[in-house]
């Protein structure tokens, strides 16, 4: 805990009154409202959920108008709320394969049963400004598009069973079998990370991981340093039920819905001593639409599973542990980075005392060698 000098007070309630007065910005203005961040700025709102362990986009847009857009801060927000919640129950496991999708794509086969769905996606726009958002024109953006075909984008089979596509390469036994396991998994937002650490509290680590640090780290494994070539078995996106058992009733009941991103990627590998040839697993969900995030979770993942497939490892950064999860959380970083903008006085002017001390040391035998 770092305590302000004597005499600050005054001076932090005025910062936080300038601060008001930025966050509102000119009042000629229509201040933003909650219903709008939350309907259009959607990824910001999911990126904060995600990275907040909190899914509720009202407050996570709540946060982000509070935080004036800044998306760490936001996140540090919603962290320090979820901490006051009660912890009512566990839900159950939910089911992807039962998501109601909006986009579902597969880089490695075409034809899917029940298609490829495009849904609303930035891969394929021309990345130029749209004018017409600025002068408001959206009816044209509006209109009604002709009836579009799976392949061509619609979306939302609600209710339909969409299989993996990783189970069609299960089924000849080309890619390892998936994990499964009863013990449930550590809870990495009520225990403190330990190392080293299996994959279900890696996989916790690196959903709530900064985008960007994670976003670089895999791009790090595409340019050789973790040996990690993948293809984008299935990435999916949609709605999944989540339920929860109620002792009294004996059975499970629904008690709503969230989006989730699902990323599986196939992976090369030509096998070890304890393993054949075959195609190996990387894996990331993140609550919300967070494509970016979740390729580069499964990426990440694929990397660091280096040890439990035999293979040796190469001392790339994706492929430590330690670096890996002890440097993803943004929440923790920005905390060690920023205290460094609070008062040091005492510690700088001891750390000048010794220099002019060793300068002076030092004199003498400089004008010696002269």
């Amino acid at each position: 805990m770092y305590v302000a000098v004597k005499g600050g007070e005054r001076a932090i309630d005025n910062a936080h009154a300038w601060l008001a007065e930025e966050r509102r910005g000119d009042r000629a203005i229509p201040a933003l409202t909650i219903p709008q961040i939350r309907e259009q700025l959607t990824l910001a709102v999911n990126r904060v959920m995600a990275e907040g362990s909190l899914y509720d986009p009202d407050l996570a847009a709540l946060a982000i108008k509070q935080a004036r857009g800044d998306l760490i801060e936001a996140i540090f927000l919603i962290r320090a709320y979820r901490t006051t919640l009660p912890r009512l129950a566990a839900s159950n496991p939910v089911d992807t394969g039962a998501m109601a999708v909006d986009r579902r794509i597969s880089a490695t086969f075409k034809d899917l049963p029940g298609g490829q769905v495009l849904g609303p996606t930035f891969d394929y726009t021309h990345r130029l400004l749209d004018f017409a958002l600025m002068a408001e024109e959206e009816a044209a953006s509006c209109a009604p598009a002709a009836a579009a075909s799976p392949l061509q984008g619609a979306g939302g089979e609600s209710g339909a069973n969409v299989p993996h596509v990783m189970e069609f390469l299960n089924r000849d036994g080309l890619i390892e079998a998936a994990a499964a396991s009863d013990t449930p998994p550590p809870d990495l937002t009520r225990e403190p990370m330990e190392l080293p650490a299996d994959r279900p509290l890696r996989l916790q680590a690196l959903a709530r991981g900064d985008e960007g640090f994670v976003l670089g780290l895999a791009y790090s494994t595409q340019r050789g340093y973790g040996r990690t070539h993948a293809f984008v078995g299935e990435l999916r996106v949609g709605s999944v039920a989540v339920e929860v058992e109620i002792p009294e009733l004996g059975f499970a009941v629904e008690i709503g819905e969230i989006e989730l991103t699902e990323c599986e990627t196939v992976n090369q590998f030509k096998g070890s001593r304890s393993e054949p040839p075959q195609f190996t697993r990387g894996y990331g969900l993140v609550m919300g639409q967070s494509e970016r995030k979740a390729v580069s979770m499964s990426l990440v993942d694929r990397s660091l599973r280096w040890a439990e497939l035999g293979e040796d490892s190469s001392g790339a950064p994706a492929q430590d542990e330690e670096f890996v999860l002890m440097h993803c959380d943004n929440i923790q970083a920005t905390g060690f980075l920023e205290h460094i903008k609070l008062p040091h006085y005492v510690d700088f002017q001891a750390e000048l005392e010794l220099v002019r001390r060793l300068r002076a040391g030092a004199q003498p035998l400089r004008e010696a060698a002269e």
